[in-house]
């Protein structure tokens, strides 16, 4: 295993980490007599495999239903210096019960603390306010990791990188863990942020979130050779001494073989990667045109400016994904998951496009004519049954 200095926590943080949302039982608790053993048992096994490859930094949330419960188990058997934990709250109106949730979580656990305490969900100014405010979330965090419960505290985001780079600019933060990865850049500027500021950098699902690299299409598998799609989205993530760590949502042990592949290739990435971004870039113009590549998003309005919160950057990137790459079922997942993700995957589809006058949202784009049509085309094209936020199922 590789590691890189997690920011000014100065921990020492494995490449990957193990994410603990994909092997749990059930995303509500119940009580542990429900757990079956044999998803006890392969979650244990998952946990002793990340362990034995140096994989030992393993994140949670109390919002991952059973997950805690289930990691608490286990986890008290290793030697707890060897861990490196982190849970996460979501940041909340009443801070006091956001305390009595991270003690729920901290029993859940069976541990005396967690190295990592993040503020789970800072996607607005609502919850931003809610953490940074006088008497707010994170004033409870700092008095947790004052009476030695909580070593670093950072938060977790899906929300607009202007959002993110806000609560990044308070300087109260050890840590984020956000979105980044070859098909969805945008927050670059938030990681340079976080540089700016020494904290560590956590990428959020690089693998499902992605593009849902587990089962990639077979044009994407071909584009990335001789990497499997997986393995090209690892280096190019870790390519970026910026990027400290990747989660890894394993639900198995073996989950991790694939990405262990990468590391011998780290030291070879300016070497690997260009011809594959060459192949990627040439393939999304020739499958769209250079110019639609090269300035669709330019003077695109945001969700809250555009006549019923349609979503229609999010709404574009998933028709160039599925059309140049043929990443046509996680564009639907995404895609019918709109209207239904709250704050963690805001505005909506393009299901009432006929009620909607979107031209003078779009009067600045040079696509200004093209992309109502287009937004009906991925209606067509990806509108299925509405899909629901994991934590919500």
């Amino acid at each position: 295993m590789l590691y890189r200095r997690f920011g000014r926590t100065e921990l020492q943080m494995p490449v990957f980490s193990c994410g603990g949302m994909r092997y749990q039982f059930k995303w509500q608790d119940v009580p542990a007599w429900e757990i079956p053993t044999d998803n006890q048992a392969n979650l244990e096994a998952t946990i002793r495999r990340a362990v034995e490859i140096g994989i030992n930094h393993i994140e949670t949330a109390r919002g991952y239903g059973t997950s805690e419960m289930q990691l608490g188990r286990i986890l008290p058997k290793f030697p707890r210096e060897q861990l490196i934990v982190q849970t996460k709250i979501e940041p909340q109106v009443d801070a006091k019960q956001f305390r009595r949730t991270f003690e729920q979580s901290l029993r859940n656990l069976q541990l005396d603390y967690v190295d990592l305490l993040g503020l789970h969900g800072i996607n607005h100014a609502e919850s931003l306010d809610y953490s940074i405010r006088p008497g707010g979330c994170l004033e409870v965090a700092q008095q947790l990791q004052a009476e030695g419960k909580v070593r670093f505290i950072g938060f977790s985001t899906h929300g607009s990188t202007d959002t993110i780079v806000q609560a990044i600019n308070t300087n109260q933060f050890d840590y984020v863990n956000l979105h980044w990865y070859y098909i969805n850049q945008w927050n670059w500027a938030a990681i340079a942020a976080a540089k700016r500021h020494d904290m560590g950098v956590f990428i959020i699902s690089p693998s499902d979130k992605g593009g849902m690299l587990y089962q990639p299409p077979q044009k994407l598998v071909k584009l990335c050779a001789p990497l499997s799609p997986m393995v090209f989205n690892d280096l190019f993530c870790l390519s970026h001494q910026e990027v400290h760590t990747l989660s890894l949502g394993a639900a198995k042990p073996q989950d991790f073989d694939e990405h262990l592949k990468t590391l011998e290739l780290l030291d070879s990435a300016s070497e690997i990667l260009p011809p594959i971004l060459a192949r990627l870039e040439a393939e999304a113009i020739a499958s769209l045109g250079e110019d639609w590549v090269k300035t669709w998003q330019t003077n695109l309005p945001t969700f809250e400016e555009t006549p019923g919160e349609l979503n229609i950057r999010v709404i574009l990137w998933l028709w160039n994904l599925a059309i140049a790459y043929d990443l046509v079922e996680y564009a639907k997942m995404r895609y019918n998951l709109l209207g239904n993700g709250s704050h963690w995957f805001p505005g909506n589809k393009a299901d009432r496009l006929n009620e909607l006058d979107l031209q003078q949202c779009l009067s600045n784009s040079p696509h200004a004519d093209k992309i109502p049509q287009i937004l009906e085309q991925v209606h067509q094209m990806l509108a299925s049954e509405p899909v629901k936020r994991l934590s919500r199922t």
